[in-house]
């Protein structure tokens, strides 16, 4: 905001009191007008009401909406290429080439930008690990942003440790600025720039609070292979007997709601490490999808979106009675809530857990062929891993339709990795054969035709499958061998109808499904060419199988 009138405000009599030493000057912002270091959330609540940021719904959550970005803007993403990065970075669709002399002059216009201007700084770190922890420091225009990175990363716990903190990297949101493409060397107005050089990103044109998030993870994901660290776009949770299991899988694929089990403890939904002393999240909230939760199907979150503290990104409110609406898509499908992990009765304290015994690869199968879940063998799990395909949901990127949009991302996570995805892939690998982890291909997408002919999996279903098959009692159950794919599909499932379990069976004609189904597989063949060279023969070999003219290799006898 830019308090021309110097108007006081709720909260600026403690503005300062957590600063820290290490002040913005360090970063060269200068003759700010006033900065407000670490407000706990109910001063945030005070300065975002003051300034008409946002509104207060029933029962606490702020409401706020984002603009023309209700999604991550991943065209509008750049890395500077400089000499300390530059042999590590896997360049292409994912991390453009940003000059290291147009950050500076782009930063240098930031900067002034921001003279004169209310900022407001949250210091605190990312990964739950000690061993592992990053001090980072978000600095943004929003004192609605300041209150979701304060949901979203570790906390300091003493006047003292703030007053010590010195980030390691740090993000700056301007959503007001906007970059001129002419003279910035940005696509649009909107740009996030990341200088692992000088532990700095840049972020501006859009006020989608996922974008900040998203940064400090990308940053994780070039620093933690270097300490052979995988960091993992996944959720983890850990049963009563001390077991974990990962669930990897892009946005609105069910990281949250699968991993958001009353049975289980929540060590996190969506940024993880694994390390040689077991599983960490990366973050200290959720960001769950908002739209059409279930107080039956997702209990946890749904209640999550009612509490004080937390934040719901376009999700409608009514004006006059303050009453959300969470089926309500009209000001985006990618409706979103923030909040701490503690939110969720079951959490784990320390948000960390042991070595996962169960590794889930969740898919949504817009094509509606794929079994709803599978067994894996590690080969296989590379495969899928590096292909990482999913079916991207409307409102989870800008510009994308009301209809899914089939795509292979690698590592469930390519808009965030950094570099190769043999690099990740290697390290599950390593991991999974290490400590003995039973992996499963998980389809959370359509059955019975594809989208628009089908409908998607009954979650209660998908409930069913995971339970069987984290407690082991899929393991006792008869196996059949997929035609194309080559996993282990079972063939009954305790709560699951048969015809569930056998995609084919639930199509109205057989060869339609099957003409689709190697459709499906060519395309996940020629996907794969791009990372062939490098890949052990034994994971190429784990693919689809089509043999020439289309048909798919016999299916083997039952386990």
């Amino acid at each position: 905001m830019n308090n021309l009138l110097d108007i006081r405000t709720p909260a600026q009599g403690q503005a300062w009191a957590l600063k820290s030493d290490y002040a913005l000057d360090n970063l060269g912002l200068s003759n700010l007008h006033q900065v407000y270091w670490n407000l706990p959330t109910e001063a945030l609540y005070e300065e975002i009401a003051f300034r008409r940021e946002a509104s207060i719904a029933k029962l606490g959550p702020i409401v706020a909406t984002t603009g023309a970005h209700t999604g991550r803007s991943a065209n509008d993403k750049f890395v500077v290429r400089e000499p300390s990065s530059e042999g590590h970075v896997w360049w292409g669709q994912y991390n453009r080439p940003f000059a290291t002399e147009k950050f500076d002059e782009l930063w240098a216009r930031v900067q002034g930008y921001l003279q004169g201007r209310d900022l407001f700084v949250q210091d605190c770190y990312v990964g739950a690990d000690p061993e592992h922890r990053m001090p980072v420091r978000i600095v943004t225009e929003r004192a609605w942003h300041s209150m979701f990175a304060r949901n979203m990363f570790l906390l300091p716990q003493s006047n003292e440790e703030y007053r010590r903190h010195v980030p390691d990297f740090t993000v700056v949101s301007a959503p007001d600025f906007r970059g001129v493409p002419q003279i910035d060397a940005t696509n649009t107005g909107t740009f996030i720039v990341l200088n692992f050089a000088q532990r700095l990103c840049l972020i501006a044109g859009t006020s989608y609070a996922g974008e900040l998030k998203k940064a400090v993870f990308t940053v994780m994901n070039y620093l933690m292979p270097r300490k052979g660290v995988l960091p993992m776009h996944c959720s983890a949770n850990v049963g009563k007997d001390g077991a974990s299991a990962l669930f990897f899988g892009l946005s609105g694929t069910g990281k949250t709601t699968l991993s958001a089990d009353p049975a289980r403890g929540l060590i996190g939904d969506d940024e993880h490490g694994w390390s040689d002393g077991g599983v960490f999240n990366f973050e200290g909230g959720c960001y769950a999808k908002a739209i059409r939760l279930s107080p039956s199907a997702e209990p946890e979150i749904y209640a999550a979106c009612r509490r004080f503290g937390t934040v719901l990104e376009n999700v409608v409110m009514d004006p006059v009675t303050r009453q959300v609406d969470l089926d309500d898509d009209r000001l985006a499908e990618n409706t979103r809530a923030s909040y701490p992990l503690e939110f969720i009765d079951n959490a784990v304290a320390s948000k960390r857990g042991g070595h996962p015994k169960n590794v889930v690869l969740l898919t949504c199968d817009a094509s509606g062929v794929l079994p709803p879940i599978a067994r894996l063998t590690p080969e296989q799990t590379m495969y899928q891993f590096i292909s990482g395909y999913t079916a991207k949901i409307a409102g989870t990127e800008v510009g994308l339709g009301a209809e899914p949009e089939i795509t292979f991302s690698a590592c469930f996570g390519g808009p965030f990795m950094v570099h190769h995805p043999s690099v990740y892939a290697g390290l599950l690998k390593d991991k999974i054969l290490r400590y003995g982890s039973r992996c499963w291909l998980l389809n959370t997408g359509w059955v019975g035709g594809a989208y628009g002919v089908g409908k998607r999996i009954s979650i209660h279903h998908t409930r069913a499958l995971l339970n069987a098959a984290l407690s082991g009692k899929l393991n006792d159950v008869e196996w059949t061998t997929d035609p194309v794919f080559g996993f282990q599909v079972p063939k009954s499932c305790e709560g699951v109808p048969d015809r569930v379990l056998s995609p084919a069976e639930s199509w109205p004609d057989r060869s339609v499904y099957m003409s689709k189904y190697r459709q499906l597989a060519a395309r996940f063949v020629e996907n794969f060419k791009k990372f062939e060279a490098g890949c052990p023969p034994e994971v190429l070999r784990a693919g689809p199988v089509l043999e020439q003219g289309g048909s798919p290799r016999p299916a083997s006898a039952s386990l």
